[in-house]
């Protein structure tokens, strides 16, 4: 392709991604650095929503479930997305079926499903799954006001919601492995662990690592799903990053968007921070197959 070609082609995307993405990612550094009122220019003020920022409680309490809860999901679903990816490529008549079953919880809003999984812990919904620990353990899980317990309904969901994308991405690059590598593996004595473990993984582990980086900039940033699993989040320490922004730079007439702003770029460095070592694996692998 021609440099003309290219730059006609490429030129629409690039005015499309600068005005939804570069502007407003300028105008939130702004921002950051200023005191901002909605619908009022700012009054610069250096580094003090940061500093309020980082001194805060609440921030530090948020970043800390975020992270943890992303860090479980992520090693949740890389473990059972493989798991699910490696007996649906063993399948054949049946697989367009099974993988249509499974893509529902993801195609679902994230609100909807959220809202839908709530009620299965939810005795004023039937609660089907607190009722059954309730009858076999004669106890009542508070899942709803206990931050444990809470903790793991949210982990519960998120996986629930994004299990079918990574078992999606997972199942192609496992169907991109070479039947000569099994086959050597076989020939080997390797048994199916063996096969598993030094064969098909390092085979994949762009695959993997690539679904690593999408998983942990999707919980990261969670905000919608926790209305309805974690109505008391705040009170209960389960407040994510997302949740405290908007009560931050929204509540009370967005009058502190300024320190709203700052807690953006602050959440923007430590989702960098995450992917660094995802994203120079994934620039390793690509220099290697070149």
């Amino acid at each position: 392709m021609k440099a003309r070609e290219f730059w006609l082609l490429f030129f629409p995307s690039l005015v499309v991604m600068g005005g939804l993405l570069v502007l407003p990612l300028l105008r939130t550094v702004q921002w950051s650095l200023e005191k901002v009122h909605y619908g009022t220019p700012g009054t610069f003020v250096g580094i003090e929503n940061f500093t309020a920022a980082l001194t805060d409680a609440r921030f530090g309490r948020a970043v800390l479930f975020t992270v943890v809860v992303t860090v479980i999901t992520t090693a949740i679903l890389l473990v059972f997305g493989y798991i699910v990816a490696t007996g649906i490529n063993r399948l054949t008549k049946s697989r367009p079926l099974v993988l249509g079953i499974m893509l529902v919880s993801y195609v679902l809003p994230n609100l909807v499903g959220a809202v839908a999984f709530s009620w299965l812990f939810d005795d004023n919904f039937g609660g089907v799954v607190n009722r059954l620990i309730g009858f076999f353990s004669g106890t009542q899980v508070l899942w709803f006001t206990d931050q444990v317990p809470n903790a793991v309904l949210v982990i519960a969901n998120t996986v629930w919601h994004m299990l079918p994308f990574a078992m999606l991405i997972i199942l192609a690059g496992l169907q991109g492995v070479p039947a000569e590598l099994r086959e050597a593996a076989t020939i080997d004595g390797a048994n199916a662990w063996q096969t598993h473990l030094s064969v098909i993984i390092p085979t994949i582990r762009g695959v993997l690592g690539f679904v690593t980086l999408i998983t942990i900039m999707d919980v990261l940033r969670m905000f919608d799903n926790l209305i309805p699993l974690s109505p008391q989040a705040q009170s209960i320490g389960n407040e994510s990053i997302m949740m405290y922004v908007y009560s931050v730079a929204f509540a009370d007439g967005a009058q502190k968007l300024g320190l709203g702003s700052a807690i953006n770029v602050l959440t923007i460095i430590l989702i960098l921070v995450m992917l660094i070592p995802f994203i120079r694996g994934i620039f390793k692998e690509a220099k290697a197959e070149r």
